[in-house]
């Protein structure tokens, strides 16, 4: 038994850890998803409930017609979708520069890029407040697209840039060769074979920018500009808590991101591990 217990036991500890993280994880969103599901006087009863007693779809029956829930989340759509694809353009034209283009200053501009991703993005906020401010950019959605495109550009430009520099400067010799201009080859021969690593660098500015809360909550006041993570705030009450259509829109707003991993998965992981191993 002990000689079983000592070949057995690293798995088994290895389990138990791993099984205790999942259940850390997945738990805080099991519980969001069943008060979704339950009805106000369940929500607030002394009994605890483990699954609804009653299933109900009130919650979000009432989230779309009393709450500016839907306007939220149409903000946090055009603000992710246009930042997303703004930090892509940049930087695929970036880390073009970068991986391809030899220039005075590249390395001290890698460590600059580097060097902006240990900032604290509190330090970032009094000079963009400033900013925003004395151009009237200020509560509008426009100061959100800005500041997530500058914030995650960095990273991303680094991140195509790997990408670029695992496909062999012979392709585009060859392409070039064969009578492709240089615009022609990266469009058709090089983005292409990026694919996986542009999904996963998409999919990452995307999700970053869908999440924040921090910079949505100081660069906007309107309802009618606010984004998911600061309108779900709009539920506490002075008196009261709404955790029914709270954790109703908490459910909806993983949505878009769930989905985006769901559809773009076999991309990710791909261009997760191409940059895990480039040379």
């Amino acid at each position: 038994m002990p000689l079983l217990l000592k070949r057995k036991g690293p798995g088994l500890i290895r389990f138990v850890m791993l099984a205790l993280f999942l259940l850390g994880t997945l738990l805080p969103f099991y519980w969001m998803f069943i008060t979704s599901l339950k009805g106000r006087q369940e929500i607030y009863g002394d009994k605890l409930t483990f699954w609804p007693e009653e299933l109900t779809w009130a919650n979000y029956i009432e989230t779309f017609k009393t709450s500016n829930f839907p306007h939220y989340f149409a903000n946090s759509f055009i603000v992710s979708i246009v930042s997303g694809i703004l930090v892509l353009i940049v930087s695929i034209l970036g880390g073009y520069s970068l991986a391809r283009y030899r220039f005075k200053g590249k390395g001290v501009i890698m460590l600059l890029f580097l060097g902006t991703q240990m900032i604290p993005v509190i330090i970032m906020l009094v000079p963009l407040f400033i900013a925003f401010s004395e151009l009237n950019m200020l509560d509008s959605l426009t100061s959100l697209i800005v500041t997530y495109t500058a914030i995650n550009i960095p990273f991303c430009l680094i991140t195509i840039s790997g990408f670029f520099q695992r496909i062999p400067v012979a392709l585009e010799e060859a392409a070039m060769i064969d009578g492709c201009g240089r615009l022609e080859t990266v469009v058709r021969i090089i983005l292409p074979i990026m694919l996986p690593g542009i999904v996963a660098t998409f999919v990452f500015a995307f999700t970053a920018a869908w999440n924040d809360l921090f910079f949505g909550i100081m660069f906007t006041t309107s309802e009618s500009v606010k984004t998911v993570p600061v309108g779900l705030n709009n539920f506490v009450q002075k008196f009261d808590v709404n955790w029914g259509e709270m954790s109703t829109a908490g459910i909806l707003s993983l949505l878009p991101v769930v989905v985006l991993f769901a559809i773009m998965q076999r991309y990710i992981v791909a261009g997760l591990s191409q940059g895990a191993v480039k040379g």
